[in-house]
């Protein structure tokens, strides 16, 4: 038999009925500030800790939240859910996390917390990676993460990829670079449109001409940048520069071109997206656009929870900017 207080007993201790402690503990505001002082030093003492399923039962709220991604191991979605797990914890809320590679996967996912009522909400991360996001029920509240929603009625929480793919390339034209090869990610991802649409504008803007040749498509890894590259000097491509869309392509760049003999950056510049924690110490120093990505997912949980409890009827669609982390991987045209 447990010996765990129950809501009687701080009702008995605080001379107060079960249904007014319920509503101190559930934060009602019709309760008087003597009776709450009373029912939550009775609390204290007896070191009463409410239910979390009569809780959730009598609110009709679970308080947590899912977070979908196509994968946990990805260090951008891991350190966008880490940022939504902290900004949660801030509300008293939890965050399921999950994993889904496909649509099918997904759509059986999402059947089984919202068709089972287990969380208030969703989280989903790279939601036109394919089509998942045709799985999302009406009637859920929901944030996409990392792409702008189509939907009319979906809010949506991403980088501004086509300002920084914008910048990322004005950068290595104001250096005085003129053949500029583009790494684009995985061409069915909105973020990998929306840059290389950023990279094109800067070149045209500059008066460039764009050469479809200079742009290979990557899926985000190291070794695929490493094989673009090599791409490029198989073809006999003329360039000095490359603007790679994330990091880790990025760093394959300079890889590739070690292998090669091309020397970083004084016959190749290179730039990447993200600032991963080893940017900095990279051989050389990798030039990159540091987004804040925990603070993607920091704002989907904000987002989603003023949805959640109905303190928010507009949708809205945020975008992140990034800051231009210069090292030395990019170097003034003809400098040492």
């Amino acid at each position: 038999m447990s010996n765990r207080p129950t809501i009687r007993d701080v009702a008995r201790q605080s001379g107060v009925s079960h249904q007014t402690v319920s509503r101190v503990i559930n934060g009602k505001e019709d309760v008087s500030p003597e009776t709450r002082t009373l029912v939550e030093a009775a609390i204290e003492e007896l070191g009463y800790r409410p239910s979390a399923v009569a809780r959730s039962m009598a609110q009709g709220k679970t308080h947590t939240l899912a977070c979908i991604s196509p994968n946990l191991t990805d260090f951008t979605f891991a350190s966008m859910i880490e940022g939504a797990e902290v900004e949660a914890r801030q509300y008293k809320y939890f965050i399921l996390s999950s994993s889904a590679s496909d649509s099918q996967t997904f759509k059986e996912l999402v059947n089984e917390l919202v068709g089972h009522r287990r969380v208030d909400g969703l989280i989903v991360i790279n939601p036109y990676a394919d089509d998942r996001f045709q799985f999302i029920p009406k009637d859920v509240p929901v944030v996409f993460v990392g792409a702008s929603a189509r939907e009319e009625n979906i809010c949506s929480v991403s980088l501004d990829d086509e300002k920084v793919a914008y910048d990322a390339t004005r950068h290595l034209i104001q250096l005085g670079h003129k053949h500029i090869a583009l790494i684009t990610g995985p061409m069915e991802e909105d973020c990998s449109r929306d840059r290389a649409e950023g990279y094109r504008r800067a070149l045209d803007e500059a008066g460039f001409a764009f050469d479809e040749s200079m742009v290979v498509e990557g899926d985000w890894t190291a070794t695929s940048g490493q094989d673009a590259l090599l791409s490029f000097l198989e073809q006999g491509r003329v360039l000095d520069a490359v603007f790679a869309q994330n990091d880790r392509m990025a760093i394959g760049v300079m890889r590739a071109a070690r292998d090669a003999n091309i020397k970083v950056p004084s016959q190749l510049a290179v730039i990447g997206v993200d600032d991963m924690p080893l940017s900095s110490y990279f051989d050389p120093p990798l030039t990159t656009m540091r987004q804040d990505i925990p603070r993607i997912g920091r704002e989907a949980v904000r987002i989603l929870l003023e949805i959640v409890e109905k303190k928010q009827s507009k949708v809205c669609g945020l975008k992140l900017s990034a800051e231009l982390i210069v090292r030395q991987s990019t170097l003034k045209k003809g400098g040492e």
